[in-house]
């Protein structure tokens, strides 16, 4: 069994070496008959963060490292490891966040429960980094109406409450475990999105397709959130979320998309009036342009926030 991991990475030069490190100490490693490789695919770092990756694991064939000319976001990236994952006949694709550490037997768990689900993509619990007892996701659900997401557990501490395995309407693209059969079915990411909103338009993608997504509890990873897009207060998390969120929605929702769009304006109001009582006018600009650019239907990376 051939198991691919894609780390997209973009000046991630403090977090690449401990969350590679974890993925080897992984316990099924150990097992001949389960092999993983890990591609690192760089969106034109600034920072010597793929220098760092190839001296520390300097001559381990285990990793390979892929070079962009520029930075074309987080799903082109992905999908470039993809189809590299393919070439090498990957039988599971791991895509994972590289801020993030998992457990030692992370993986074992999610290909366990792969199996007593086949077809179907797997998400694990996911902890924030600095407090591993507190939930990030324990999975996703999706309201009925509008179709917007929200992580399960967010901000819980960690009592069992979360411990069943179960499907789920949305997994995030922090980690997800997707078997070979289902990327045949439901192809790659969406490069449109460029960043956000990716992992919620695969999960609406694979549930039009009927392809189950399940939480697996007994996979356990942590996440340093808002690394990888500089917290969700600023002003590209802002332009990416409007611009992105309209999007997915207008692709999915059909008849109720008006709905939706009516509370679209609400929230983003609300919000851009927040933000102006507290002095942050370019998360005004930012939502705005968001919201301009998908009208043009102008998509992939704004050169705004780059």
């Amino acid at each position: 069994m051939k198991i691919a991991v894609i780390l997209v990475n973009y000046n991630g030069k403090q977090y690449n070496t401990a969350c590679i490190d974890s993925l080897f100490a992984q316990t099924l490693h150990s097992e001949n008959s389960r092999e993983i490789r890990v591609y690192v695919v760089d969106n034109a770092s600034r920072d010597d963060s793929m220098q760092m990756i190839q001296e520390h694991f300097a001559g381990d064939g285990r990793i390979e490292a892929i070079f962009l000319d520029d930075n074309y976001g987080f799903s082109y990236a992905n999908n470039v490891g993809i189809r590299r994952a393919e070439e090498w006949g990957a039988d599971y694709v791991l895509l994972l966040n590289n801020d993030t550490e998992a457990d030692e037997d992370m993986m074992a768990q999610l290909i366990a429960c792969a199996g007593r689900h086949p077809g179907s993509m797997i998400a694990p619990k996911i902890y924030y980094s600095d407090r591993r007892n507190v939930i990030w996701s324990a999975g996703g659900d999706v309201s009925p109406l509008i179709r917007k997401v929200r992580h399960i557990g967010i901000d819980q501490e960690d009592q069992g409450q979360f411990d069943e395995e179960r499907q789920i309407g949305f997994a995030t693209g922090c980690c997800l475990l997707i078997p070979k059969a289902v990327l045949e079915t439901a192809g790659n990411l969406d490069e449109r999105f460029f960043l956000y909103y990716e992992d919620t338009e695969y999960s609406f993608r694979l549930r039009k397709l009927q392809i189950p997504v399940y939480y697996c509890p007994g996979a356990r990873v942590y996440h340093k959130v808002g690394a990888s897009s500089k917290g969700a207060d600023s002003p590209l998390c802002a332009y990416y979320i409007a611009r992105n969120w309209l999007l997915c929605d207008r692709m999915y929702l059909g008849a109720a998309y008006p709905l939706f769009l009516l509370y679209f304006a609400v929230n983003r109001t609300i919000c851009c009036m927040l933000w102006l009582l507290r002095g942050k006018r370019a998360l005004v600009q930012a939502t705005c342009r968001g919201i301009r650019d998908h009208c043009r239907r102008k998509y992939g990376r704004a050169e705004y926030y780059h």
